[in-house]
This record gives C-alpha cells, sequence and structure tokens, in this order.
C-alpha cells in the first residue's frame, strides 16, 4: 500500500477530481450502445475510483454514488 498525505485544499481537489471521474463514468454507463464487454470494464474501474472517494468523501456525499448490484454492469 501506497500513503499519501494532502493538505485540506489538496484533500479538496481530489475529491473534486474523483466525483468527476465517477460522474463521467455513470454517464457511460448510461450509454445503451455500448456493449456488455465495456460495461463490465467501467463498472470494474467505477468500483476502484469509488473506493479512493470513500477514503476521503463524507458519508452523505458517498450516498449519491453507491450502486447497487441490478446496476454494477457485471452477470
Amino acid at each position: 500500500m501506497i500513503g499519501m498525505m494532502f493538505n485540506d485544499m489538496e484533500c479538496k481537489e481530489f475529491s473534486y477530481v474523483l466525483r468527476k471521474e465517477l460522474d463521467e463514468m455513470l454517464f457511460d454507463l448510461s450509454d445503451k450502445r455500448l456493449d456488455q464487454n465495456m460495461r463490465t470494464s467501467i463498472s470494474k474501474r467505477y468500483q476502484t475510483i469509488f473506493q479512493m472517494y470513500a477514503r476521503v468523501a463524507p458519508p452523505k456525499e458517498l450516498s449519491k454514488y453507491v450502486r447497487d448490484k441490478r446496476h454494477s454492469g457485471e452477470r
């Protein structure tokens, strides 16, 4: 495991970048033109980014990005 230390401003920026990435992936997952392999790849990446975001986000903010198993893209 790699540890990193952020000051308050850097932590806010990191949180912002992660939120934007999560938003973009949610948008991509809503695109019905993508095939199942692409959806699965995006879903796996979403899980990784979500776990990173969970380390810096307050629970109320985090709940906006929780996906249930029906929408995970995995079968």
